[in-house]
C-alpha cells in the first residue's frame, strides 16, 4: 500500500488541537497523579529543577521522534520499524515488522494491567457520588476496603464497565472516538484540579505544603536516587515505549509542525503533574499529615481517608475521581490503539472487528490478572516499555537514518529542523532510554 492511497484511506485526526489533546490524555496517567506528588513531597523543589530539566531534554527528543516516526511511516511500531528496516532493504521489512511487535505487545500488555486500574477508579468515582467511598472511619478500615476490591476477581463487575466505555469510544474511530473524547475529558481534566487546587489553597495549614513544594533543598542534590526518579518520572510520564506516541503520529496530518506539538504536550503534562501535587501535598499539609506513600495506597487509601476530615470532603472526593477517571481513560484508549491498529493495517479487518477481538483478549486477561497486576505492570513498566522506546530510537535513527530522520521532524515546518536535533535524538535520547531500562532493572522500577 502506497502513502498516498493510505492517506487516503486510513483514519486520522480532524485538527492539531485533537492531535494535541489526544497525546496529553495519554500522557498525562496515574504516575502524574500518585507518583510525581509523592516526589515532590519527599526533595521539594529540587526535585521539579531536575524533572524540568529531564522533561525538556526527552520531550524536545523522544516524543518529536515518536510522531515523526508515526507520521513518516503512517503506521504503528509494526508498519514503522518495517518501513525503517526496509530502507536497507526491501527483503528486510518483514524483520522490522517482527521487532516492531515488540513494542505493540508491550502496549496491548500495559493497556491490560492499567485496566485494571481504571475499573478500580469507576467504582471509587461511583462510591464517591453514593458516599460509601467514605463509609469507613479508621485508615485501616479503608485499606481493608481496598484490599478486598484489588485482589482476585474482587472487581470484576466495574472493571468490565470500563472496559465497555473505552472499547465504546474506540469503536466511533481516531476522529469521531478518540478525538471527541478527549476533546471533552481534557479540558475538563484540568479544569477540576484547577478548582480543587484553588479550593485545597484557602484550607487552613494549606501554605506550608505548597511552600515545601517549592523550596529549594541543596542537599536533595546530593542524592543520586532524585535524578534517577526524576528521570523515570519525565520518561513514563511523556508515554514513550515505541507505541502509543507512533500510533497517534500516524494519524496527523502533514500540515502539522510535531516540534511544536511536543512541546505543548510536554508542557501540558508538566501542568497536570504539578496540578495533583498542588491538591494533594497542601491538603495533606492541613492535617499535619506526611504523604509517605505513592501508587494505589496514596489514591485510594490515603486521599479518601484525608477527603473524610476535609470540609465539604464528598463533593471534593467526586470532583477529584471524575478528574481521575478521565485521566486514566484517554490513558488507557491510547495505549489499546496500537494493537487496534495493527489488526486494522496489517490484517485489514475493519475498526469493529478489530476492537472486538482486542476488547475480547482485554476483558478475559484483565479479569484474570487482579491479584498479580502489580507484578504484571512492573515488568512491563521496568522491561517492555523501555525495550520499545529504544527500539524506536534505534530504528528511526540509526537504521533509516540523518535524511530520513531530518525529513520526518521537517514536515510541516515552515523552516527546515536545524542540525541540532538529529544527534540529540541519535545520542542523548538512546542513552537515557538505556539509562531508564539499566537502573529500572537495578532497582526494581524508577517510575
Amino acid at each position: 500500500m502506497g502513502k498516498n492511497e493510505t492517506l487516503e484511506t486510513r483514519d486520522g485526526f480532524n485538527s492539531k488541537l485533537g492531535f494535541v489533546l489526544a497525546c496529553i490524555g495519554s500522557a498525562v496517567g496515574m504516575g502524574n497523579i500518585w507518583l510525581f506528588p509523592y516526589r515532590m513531597a519527599t526533595y521539594g523543589g529540587s526535585f521539579l529543577l531536575v524533572y524540568l530539566v529531564f522533561d525538556i531534554l526527552i520531550g524536545l527528543s523522544g516524543v518529536i521522534g515518536e510522531m515523526s516516526f508515526g507520521r513518516a511511516a503512517r503506521s504503528g511500531p509494526i508498519g514503522a520499524f518495517g518501513t525503517a528496516m526496509a530502507s536497507r532493504g526491501e527483503h528486510k521489512r518483514r524483520t522490522g515488522e517482527v521487532i516492531g511487535a515488540i513494542p505493540m505487545l508491550g502496549a496491548l500488555m500495559l493497556a491490560i494491567g492499567y485496566s485494571v486500574v481504571v475499573g478500580w477508579i469507576f467504582k471509587y468515582t461511583f462510591g464517591s457520588f453514593t458516599g460509601s467511598v467514605l463509609a469507613p472511619v479508621e485508615p485501616g478500615e479503608f485499606g481493608a476496603a481496598f484490599g478486598q476490591m484489588a485482589s482476585a476477581f474482587g472487581n470484576n463487575l466495574w472493571l468490565i464497565i470500563a472496559l465497555a466505555v473505552n472499547f465504546a469510544i474506540m469503536n466511533l474511530g481516531i476522529a469521531a472516538g478518540i478525538e471527541k473524547a478527549n476533546k471533552v475529558m481534557i479540558p475538563l481534566f484540568y479544569i477540576m484540579f484547577i478548582g480543587l487546587a484553588i479550593y485545597v489553597a484557602f484550607q487552613p495549614g494549606a501554605g506550608a505544603g505548597c511552600k515545601w513544594m517549592f523550596t529549594i533543598r541543596p542537599e536533595a542534590f546530593k542524592d543520586p536516587m532524585m535524578y534517577v526518579y526524576a528521570l523515570g518520572q519525565s520518561f513514563f510520564s511523556l508515554s514513550l515505549a515505541g507505541n502509543g506516541t507512533i500510533i497517534y503520529g500516524s494519524y496527523l496530518s502533514d500540515k502539522e509542525d510535531t516540534v511544536s506539538s511536543a512541546v505543548t504536550v510536554a508542557v501540558f503534562d508538566t501542568c497536570a503533574a504539578m496540578l495533583a501535587a498542588l491538591v494533594i501535598i497542601p491538603a495533606m499539609a492541613t492535617t499535619g499529615a506526611i504523604l509517605s506513600e505513592s501508587g494505589p495506597g496514596l489514591m485510594f487509601i490515603s486521599l479518601p481517608y484525608l477527603f473524610k476530615s476535609m470540609p465539604g470532603g464528598q463533593i471534593v472526593m467526586v470532583v477529584f475521581f471524575v478528574a481521575v477517571l478521565f485521566a486514566g481513560l484517554t490513558s488507557l484508549v491510547n495505549l489499546f490503539e496500537a494493537p487496534i491498529a495493527a489488526l486494522q493495517d496489517h490484517m485489514h479487518l475493519s475498526r469493529l472487528k478489530s476492537v472486538a477481538i482486542v476488547g475480547g483478549i482485554g476483558v478475559v486477561v484483565s479479569v484474570c490478572i487482579q491479584g498479580i497486576v502489580s507484578p504484571w505492570m512492573d515488568f512491563v513498566s521496568i522491561y517492555v516499555c523501555p525495550l520499545g522506546a529504544a527500539l524506536a530510537g534505534i530504528m528511526f535513527a540509526w537504521v533509516w537514518g540523518k535524511q530520513a530522520v531530518e525529513d520526518a521532524v521537517s514536515v510541516g515546518r515552515k523552516n527546515r529542523i536545524g542540525g541540532w536535533y538529529y544527534p540529540l535524538y541519535k545520542y542523548l535520547f538512546c542513552v537515557l532510554t538505556a539509562a531508564v531500562f539499566i537502573l529500572g532493572a537495578v532497582n526494581g522500577g524508577i517510575g
